[in-house]
């Protein structure tokens, strides 16, 4: 019995031993040494594969393998979603879709306004650019009206902070479909789902801290963005057809297989080998970037050069986030590899088909990473990887893409001055860092917290699929 108990313990602490090693090997070169985080990423997945189980001829050559596998599943969606980002935001769409918002809801509701604009934007857009797009408007606001400064810059977040973490194609909830095996189609409607409550809760906390600590509008260093005429932005729905084209075509392949699956041979299987084409991520991207560039293209009449400058712009930054990406995706595989899934279950004791104790792990493990390092994306990747051999060996009573939410929700607890986004609301938003923790900490966190509780009611109330692909 005692030597039984032992290699209990062993089977549990060794793997959590390897991953307590590879997490601070991560964390002092990113923090300590400032070292880029696809390196200190790759250097842990290799340590991490080194004192993992296997063949020592093939722990190099298998970080490779996982880095090669998560590239293949994400690069061109990635590299396609930058792409889109910077013609809409060149062309003037991006713009277009805020001053869509604006005469919608009224100048009265700005605040709604920017909230949906961020919503909206930050599913192609990533949430830094979007946040640099939209906080001229919040300045705005104040000099006109004199007030709720910190509650415009609350709702950028409210509305942008939290479809960057639950709807693809951000890299985060990306790679969480592709590890845990979720069809892209039910993590964007879901996902988007679940954003929605949390960004209306997100303004109206907004609105209490805007009431409790009012921030005074503080000059910025720097030229302001100068203000597009009307007349030289595109029309509303050419701007709106980048976003909705790709959410369509994904949406109509996963309703149609889904339908096709529960009916047998019917309409639906005849339509399904159409949907699988057109409702293909990647076709689906290109064809929302052909709608983009097109765009950019009719607006602004560039000359070559200046359209190479563009795609190579944005596909740089989309190649930096696809390595850094592929990287934490090849550290989370090598996690798998020395079976800290395994360990964690035993060490928390989770029973078979656990559902709810599932649900709060992986939001605790990514809230955890949060804090620690600061990349909401990195804590989704590490945090999905580690959990998925539990869902392999026993999958929850509900669809995974609820463990996924959960995981992206608790990815935003815990934003303090690790994290980048910390820095760019403060000083985008002219605000210090003590009024940027009580705001953007406290915001994060709100997200997270309202996304947990929504995803545990959805989870119960609609359950889905429980079949699991990964």
């Amino acid at each position: 019995m005692l030597l039984a108990s032992t290699q209990a313990e062993v089977a549990i602490w060794g793997p959590l031993g390897i991953l307590a090693l590879g997490m601070a090997v991560v964390l002092v070169m990113i923090m300590g040494l400032k070292i880029n985080a696809f390196i200190s990423l790759i250097t842990g997945a290799m340590l991490v594969s080194l004192l993992a189980p296997g063949k020592a001829e093939e722990k190099i050559q298998r970080v490779a393998e996982a880095f090669g596998s998560n590239s293949g599943k994400i690069a061109v969606v990635i590299a396609l979603a930058a792409v889109i980002g910077q013609a809409m935001m060149d062309s003037g769409a991006a713009d277009r879709i805020v001053r869509g918002f604006l005469r919608l809801l009224g100048q009265k509701r700005s605040p709604w306004a920017l909230m949906a604009s961020g919503y909206v934007l930050s599913i192609p857009v990533f949430f830094d650019t979007v946040f640099f797009l939209l906080v001229p408007l919040a300045r705005s606001f104040y000099r006109r009206t004199g007030k709720n400064y910190l509650l415009c810059l609350v709702a950028i977040t409210a509305g942008g902070a939290i479809t960057h973490s639950l709807v693809p194609p951000t890299p985060g909830p990306l790679t969480m479909a592709a590890t845990l095996g979720i069809d892209l189609g039910v993590m964007i409607l879901v996902g988007a789902l679940i954003a929605l409550p949390c960004a209306v809760v997100g303004l109206l906390v907004g609105r209490w801290l805007d009431l409790r600590w009012p921030v005074p509008l503080r000059e910025l260093d720097g030229e302001q963005p100068q203000t597009v005429p009307e007349d030289k932005l595109p029309p509303l729905w050419a701007s709106l057809l980048p976003v909705v084209l790709p959410v369509v075509l994904i949406a109509c392949h996963t309703t149609a297989s889904t339908l096709a699956d529960a009916e047998g041979q019917n309409f639906w299987a005849q339509v399904v080998p159409v949907t699988a084409i057109l409702g293909n991520p990647n076709l689906a991207l290109l064809l929302a970037t052909a709608v983009a560039v097109g765009l950019y293209l009719y607006q602004l009449r560039p000359t070559a050069a200046q359209f190479a400058r563009m795609t190579e712009r944005s596909l740089m930054t989309g190649g930096l986030i696809i390595l850094i990406t592929a990287a934490g995706a090849s550290f989370g595989a090598m996690l798998k590899q020395a079976q800290v899934g395994q360990a964690i279950q035993g060490l928390f004791q989770l029973e078979p088909g656990a559902g709810l104790g599932l649900i709060l792990l992986g939001f605790g493990i990514a809230s955890l990473l949060k804090v620690a390092q600061g990349s909401s994306t990195a804590a989704m990747i590490i945090t999905s990887a580690m959990l998925a051999d539990m869902v392999a060996a026993s999958p929850p009573p509900f669809h995974v893409v609820y463990l996924a939410t959960a995981i992206g929700c608790g990815s935003l607890v815990g934003g303090w001055m690790n994290d980048s986004g910390f820095w760019v609301f403060a000083k985008m938003g002219g605000l210090t860092e003590a009024e940027t923790l009580r705001s953007w900490t406290v915001i994060l966190a709100v997200l997270g917290i309202m996304g947990l509780v929504t995803t545990i009611v959805l989870s119960q109330l609609m359950p889905l699929a429980t079949n699991y692909a990964g």
